[in-house]
């Protein structure tokens, strides 16, 4: 199902697909969101064959959102839309066969950004907005897949990557409004690590460790912080690997990080190297 509005604005950057398996099921299916990248000022829900290809032959539905982006909106709409996208898909998921209470979210680069902050502002009120008709229904999410996703504005720069904190015309800027320099208050707000409490959900991280984007600390940072809170999470590093890569073992383990907190089944993922290739 194409371009489901779940805001109610009619907005094309206000809505998402949902793919549902053809096989029929007497059992409500587990979900899988997929948030794109593209640096808050570009990409699209279609965007979504890596989601396809996570979720095939699998029990699981999937969904690709759009949000709004920095040429329309800057932070926390972004986060909002995403929000105002989960709690759509519960207040719809008896009439999808969604299991409300299974639904992961997965992103990449400016979608591992967003995913992470749905991980840990579930209960965060100031952060939920007021968009669409499903308020009553909670935006808390299951697990988390964060894709080589920028966990701290604060820490973002330094040697390693090639984007300019101090441009105004980067999409990081573009994001929050003005230079971190010149609003380190609102980066701070827009940076998953300043959220984690000790309720948050389970996160699965993949970075590159020769990312020249995101550099890898971003990563490392986040899984030190959030094992200090107690939050179950496990580091996937890409062997060489730069600002987003795919290897059949990594998707291998995405799937078991998958079923372990989906399908429940008894899996390990064990954290260290993935070949980015």
């Amino acid at each position: 199902m194409r371009d489901l509005d779940y805001v109610g604005a009619d907005n094309p950057r206000q809505k998402l697909d949902l793919y549902l398996p053809e096989a029929k099921t007497t059992q409500p299916r587990p979900l899988v969101v997929f948030v794109h990248g593209g640096g808050w000022e570009d990409g699209s829900k279609n965007q979504a064959g890596i989601l396809l290809s996570l979720i095939k032959d699998k029990p699981y539905a999937g969904a690709s959102i759009n949000y709004r982006l920095t040429d329309e909106a800057i932070w926390p709409a972004q986060l909002h839309d995403c929000k105002a996208a989960i709690r759509a898909l519960r207040a719809h998921a008896a009439e999808n066969q969604i299991d409300p209470d299974k639904i992961a979210v997965f992103g990449i680069s400016a979608g591992g950004h967003l995913v992470s902050m749905l991980g840990v502002t579930g209960g965060v009120k100031a952060l939920e907005g007021d968009l669409g008709p499903n308020l009553t229904q909670s935006s808390r999410v299951t697990c988390v897949l964060d894709f080589c996703g920028p966990s701290n504005f604060l820490t973002f720069a330094g040697e390693g990557t090639i984007i300019n904190v101090d441009d105004p015309k980067t999409g990081l800027s573009k994001l929050i409004g003005g230079t971190i320099k010149n609003k380190p208050d609102i980066a701070r707000s827009a940076s998953p690590v300043t959220y984690i409490t000790p309720d948050d959900t389970p996160f699965l991280i993949i970075h590159g460790e020769k990312d020249n984007i995101v550099r890898y600390s971003q990563a490392t940072e986040f899984d030190a912080a959030l094992e200090k809170a107690g939050i179950p999470a496990t580091l996937l590093t890409g062997t060489d690997g730069g600002h987003v890569f795919f290897s059949p073992q990594l998707i291998g383990h995405m799937r078991l990080f998958l079923d372990r907190h989906l399908l429940d089944k008894d899996v390990q993922i064990l954290e260290g190297p993935v070949p980015s290739n």
